[in-house]
């Protein structure tokens, strides 16, 4: 099926596979107590630990046997998260460990742990780039990740994941998760306010599709948004998988990096800087001239093109690009992910927002060499909300972080009004005629 552009179809076919907030996965997570205030690290959790001491050996079996009645058979290595579970509190409220039994001290982290639908309110916005691990694939097919904003209780956004592979004939196929799901942890766990960084990984025996990324710090405690996601040549085959992303405190938001070279073990640091108090930040996939480049939206309304030096520090508020120029993106135009480089140059995909606050994706063509030189761009939407996608937690949005370039095609996973993920590809050629 093929979008229709104000009557004329588009290059786009879209696909038939969907993804849909599903409030049946579910995480088994600890309580941060740093975020509880600080009564749930002293006098709180101490008394919640004395009550359950007050239980006899009895009372703590029969307990305990309803906790694994009820969340057992829901998670993966269930008790082995209460024992850390229950080391991390010892270790805070300075217990004697030998003190405790073995059931005791799993009924004690299972009072120090929740059940979290990270999912449950809406999947969207996701972003995707080539796996690390390409082996075994001939060259009609790449291997990818993909990033998901998932939204679940107190609508706080994660980021979740899904690995597939890709052809080049625009078919895609993702594959299974199991009906568990794993949280990262922290290297660190003294490290949750820092402001240089916080270093998280993925369990050893959780695939990445499995995974999922919490907020850490108190800056990203409202959510991690909009993850950007590309793979960074530093040159020599030297790749790191770079994202950019909104930490949302509850009160005030910034730009932050999410990096790595394995999905195994991520950085989660902040952007340094002016321009990092804004949302939408993409980078390029390579140093242009020497430096460092970034999308971004400065003033709410335009698109920006940034340089720096260095990766984690954005002084500048940076050049003008490009303007609201045609109806559908008059209130604000942005970026929907990083650029893809093609043989005539960086091609963007951009989005507009229109009357009635609807969103729809375009596109734009930048100088191979300077890419502050606009060489074209698209009249009409190549992609909008229509029919049936209209509707959803925000209605008529079409939203993507990113795009993956398969062959001579681009597959464009896209956020359908807030609430589920559709899948379209395009011939790049197709685009590029457009902005003739």
């Amino acid at each position: 099926m093929s979008e229709i552009r104000n009557g004329s179809p588009s290059p786009l076919r879209i696909l038939d596979t969907r993804l849909h907030a599903d409030p049946s996965r579910v995480v088994l997570r600890p309580f941060h107590l740093g975020w509880q205030g600080k009564s749930a690290v002293g006098d709180r959790a101490q008394k919640l630990v004395e009550d359950i001491n007050s239980l006899s050996d009895r009372e703590v079996s029969k307990a305990y046997a309803a906790v694994r009645a009820d969340f057992a058979a829901r998670h993966w290595q269930t008790e082995q998260m209460f024992d850390e579970r229950f080391a991390e509190v010892a270790e805070q409220l300075k217990l004697e460990p030998a003190d405790y039994s073995s059931i005791r001290k799993r009924l004690i982290g299972a009072y120090f742990c929740h059940e979290y639908t990270y999912a449950a309110a809406a999947l969207m916005n996701p972003s995707i780039v080539p796996h690390p691990d390409q082996s075994g694939l001939d060259d009609r097919s790449c291997r990818f990740v993909m990033s998901l904003r998932a939204v679940g209780e107190g609508h706080i956004s994660s980021v979740a994941f899904r690995e597939g592979i890709a052809k080049t004939d625009g078919s895609f196929s993702l594959w299974p998760q199991a009906s568990f799901a794993t949280s990262v942890e922290l290297d660190d766990a003294s490290l949750t306010d820092s402001e240089r960084g916080v270093i998280v990984h993925r369990h050893a025996e959780s695939s990445l599709s499995n995974t999922v990324i919490f907020p850490i710090t108190e800056q990203q405690a409202g959510g991690l948004e909009d993850l950007r996601l590309v793979r960074f040549d530093h040159g020599g085959g030297d790749y790191e998988w770079i994202g950019t992303y909104t930490a949302y405190s509850g009160r005030s938001i910034r730009s932050e990096l999410l990096r790595t070279v394995d999905f195994k073990r991520f950085l989660l640091e902040p952007i340094v800087g002016r321009a990092g108090r804004n949302k939408g930040m993409a980078l390029f996939p390579q140093k242009i001239a020497g430096k460092y480049a970034m999308l971004g939206r400065q003033d709410g309304k335009n698109l920006f093109l940034l340089k720096s030096d260095r990766i984690d520090r954005w002084n500048s508020e940076g050049q003008l690009l490009m303007e609201p120029k045609y109806p559908w993106e008059f209130i604000q135009i942005g970026n929907c992910g990083s650029p893809v480089l093609t043989d005539e140059g960086w091609l963007v995909v951009t989005h507009g927002v229109g009357a009635m606050r609807k969103y729809a994706l375009g596109c734009a063509l930048l100088d191979p060499d300077d890419p502050s030189k606009v060489i074209g761009r698209t009249k009409e939407p190549i992609l909008s909300a229509i029919d049936a996608d209209r509707s959803g937690y925000v209605p008529n949005v079409v939203y993507t972080c990113g795009v993956m370039k398969v062959g001579e095609r681009l597959l464009v996973p896209y956020g359908i009004s807030d609430s589920a993920v559709g899948f379209a590809t395009v011939k790049i050629r197709d685009l590029l005629d457009l902005m003739r």
